[in-house]
């Protein structure tokens, strides 16, 4: 099978660019975008995910406001094979310029949800740990990622209310991610264990003149398995940089946590990180302002979920209010929390990203879901080390 990008020469087989290298039936390709008011008035997430050998394209864009009302849009469409036409029934998201602008626009329709929202980076890409993880002998994780910070145009409407979104104020932060891992039913006639444990912070933060960049996977002994730390540099959006240069991406040499969570839940309350830049820490004091479920926009969704096949062409509409979920339901633990950071008397603004089941020592955490003890004050610092 031929498709239009068969005309350029990107091909890694010697089969047609429609043809993947590998046989895994969850292979996969998928943007992910968040967009958020820096006083925490709304954010709004979305999702648009490729499952060729599941034949399945969906999407999902869900925003969620300071009252507690989220609104949410999702389609699916079977995928015949063309992996070059985004579209999914009213969502169609265009590449207007590779690593620079990205759009995704929702028609009007039944569901009364319609968007046009423009991605302006402010960065260049950064490429990610890969992420491998195995279940037994196999390997049921291997993805590549990257990440990007920028700022959002355009607007969201539902029914009659519209949220304008303007450049100048609403940060965004996207990644591109694209390899194999759990989507989709589950496979019948093996073992369905899953893990029973998973401890992951993520925190992308915007500042005036640059971004950083905070991720860590830990053990229950909390030892880590992935972690990074960065300092991205921060152009206006309308400036003439080239995206695929990293020379102004600095590596940290450390990150460090300290969280409070809210009582009865495992939900970060205040936080701190501690980041270790060119040999000196910094420490960035993490106050919530909102909190979104990644469930919405497909993560965990019990119905929903990513690459599920709905047919040739199905849309939702879902309208609820976040407290509608109990603290510690299964679905609410993968989150992402609006966060005012400070630092040095400087303000920033971002997300922290949160998946937390199952034990972790440090934070007293036992059970898949008990609820974290009750704390006076954020988690004692683990033992200083020495940067070299």
């Amino acid at each position: 099978m031929l498709t239009k990008f068969d005309d350029f020469p990107l091909h890694q087989t010697s089969a047609p660019l429609a043809y993947l290298a590998t046989s895994e039936r969850n292979a996969y390709g998928r943007y992910w975008f968040n967009g958020f008011d820096p006083e925490g008035e709304f954010y709004f997430g979305i999702a648009f995910g490729v499952y060729p050998h599941r034949e399945v394209m969906d999407c999902a864009l869900s925003i969620v406001r300071k009252d507690g009302t989220q609104d949410t849009f999702r389609a699916s469409r079977h995928l015949t094979g063309d992996r070059t036409d985004m579209r999914v029934g009213p969502l169609t998201l265009a590449i207007e310029d590779p690593m620079r602008r990205l759009r995704i626009t929702i028609l009007p329709n039944d569901t009364g949800i319609t968007a046009d929202l423009i991605f302006h980076a402010r960065g260049p890409v950064h490429e990610e740990p890969m992420d491998i993880m195995r279940q037994g002998v196999r390997t049921v994780m291997e993805v590549s990622r990257y990440t990007q910070f920028g700022m959002w145009e355009g607007f969201i409407s539902v029914g009659d209310r519209r949220q304008d979104i303007d450049p100048a104020q609403i940060y965004g932060t996207r990644d591109r991610s694209w390899g194999w891992r759990w989507i989709g039913e589950r496979e019948a006639g093996i073992s369905q264990a899953m893990p029973q444990q998973l401890f992951w912070l993520w925190a992308p933060i915007h500042w005036p003149q640059k971004c950083t960049h905070f991720g860590v996977m830990e053990s229950a002994q909390g030892i880590p398995s992935k972690k990074f730390t960065q300092v991205f540099p921060a152009w206006p959006i309308s400036s003439d940089f080239d995206p695929l240069d990293s020379s102004g991406i600095s590596p940290g040499q450390d990150a460090q946590h300290r969280l409070k969570f809210h009582a009865g839940s495992r939900l970060a309350d205040t936080s701190e990180i501690d980041l270790t830049i060119d040999g000196r820490v910094k420490t960035l004091v993490c106050e919530p302002l909102l909190t979104f479920p990644m469930m919405a926009i497909g993560y965990f969704h019990d119905d929903w979920g990513h690459g599920f096949y709905k047919g040739e062409l199905a849309i939702n509409a879902e309208h609820t209010r976040i407290d509608d979920l109990p603290p510690l339901s299964p679905l609410r633990q993968h989150v992402q929390q609006v966060i005012r950071v400070t630092c040095d008397g400087e303000v920033g603004h971002g997300v922290l990203e949160q998946l937390i089941v199952g034990p972790h020592e440090r934070y007293g955490l036992q059970g898949f879901l008990d609820p974290a003890p009750q704390q006076g004050s954020v988690a004692v610092r683990p033992p200083s080390r020495d940067v070299t």
